[in-house]
């Protein structure tokens, strides 16, 4: 089968002849449809969290249709349209045993510490093989994973109707947040410093947060370190930080000024397992929210390599189609 192999930094190659996936009694093959790229593909690509070895298969954000079934597994069918949660947990650690799998010491994280997605076929436990919806399009299908994660970062941050809230950077978690936000009566300002992706968040319906103002809650999503300074100094006296973009460098934090002001900062990292994704596909099933309006055009996966030089830049998602 075909697989784009990460064999340097920055340096996708395309071959023919990868070996097929082993089917396990608990798992289910699944044949890819589409792959979403994100800020963590890009930090696997570029070398900034290279992986254990080359050759490595990058990509989590999938896709597919069953084309094989375990002979443990129960209630799947093969042609049955999936999405994949592509986060393992233990299952036994001490996080895991108190629900918070999010936090598993253990943890699989497909593309990051296993091999990932960006090839034709896969072997997934089944039950991170999601059914999906017939009322959600193949578009918005492409995006539950991040928006799973943007779910869980909402819904921790207690944020309500009518609620005021500040999104640092417009990138494709960003503007998750937005729409979750907005979907919920919330009024949302943004700071994205690239114009294009600013613009997309405008049309969202979001707006350009006023110099030095202050929010009661501050979503950082862009992991950069200009960015979670912003994003600790515009928290109002007794507000939250929410903390989503994951930094590459260490930043220093000015804590006494935290202290001072009593801000609470919280981490938010994926979404805990099950629920999270259960929400999440309740949440794209009424419709209320059209992730997919914020993808690009998608690239084949002959183009991987353009897709992920572009990702960076662009305005929107960037994805992969494998039809």
């Amino acid at each position: 089968m075909r697989a784009a192999l990460l064999v340097g930094p920055k340096e996708l190659k395309l071959v023919e002849d990868w070996p097929e996936p082993e089917l396990s009694p608990e798992s289910v093959i699944v044949e890819m449809t589409g792959l979403g790229i994100c800020g963590s593909d890009l930090a696997v690509w570029s070398g900034q969290r290279p992986p254990d070895s080359f050759p490595w298969i990058i990509g989590h954000e999938a896709t597919g249709r069953i084309v094989a079934v375990g002979d443990a597994v129960q209630g799947r069918a093969v042609g049955e349209r999936v999405v994949i949660e592509p986060n393992y947990p233990c299952g036994v650690c001490s996080s895991c045993r108190r629900g918070r799998t999010s936090t598993c010491v253990n943890r699989l994280a497909v593309g990051i510490n296993t091999p990932g997605l960006l090839r034709e076929r896969a072997a997934v436990p089944a039950g991170f093989a999601w059914p999906a919806p017939a009322a959600i399009s193949d578009e918005d299908l492409v995006c539950v994973e991040p928006v799973a994660v943007a779910h869980s970062a909402v819904q921790t941050s207690g944020l309500a109707a009518g609620g005021d809230c500040l999104v640092v950077g417009a990138g494709a978690q960003g503007l998750f947040v937005c729409q979750l936000a907005l979907g919920m009566g919330a009024d949302v300002s943004v700071i994205e410093p690239q114009p294009a992706r600013l613009a997309l968040a405008q049309e969202l319906g979001a707006r350009t947060a006023l110099p030095d103002a202050e929010f009661p809650l501050v979503f950082e999503t862009s992991g950069s370190s200009g960015g979670v300074l912003s994003a600790l100094r515009l928290v109002e006296p007794g507000g939250t930080v929410i903390l989503i973009g994951i930094p590459h460098t260490e930043i220093p934090v000015p804590i006494a000024s935290l202290v001072r002001r009593q801000v609470h900062v919280i981490g938010s990292i994926i979404y805990d397992h099950p629920s999270g994704f259960e929400r999440t596909l309740d949440l794209l099933s009424a419709r209320e929210t059209r992730p997919g309006t914020i993808l690009g055009e998608p690239f084949g996966l002959g183009s991987a390599q353009e897709a992920m030089s572009s990702a960076g830049s662009f305005a929107g998602k960037s994805w992969i189609s494998f039809g």
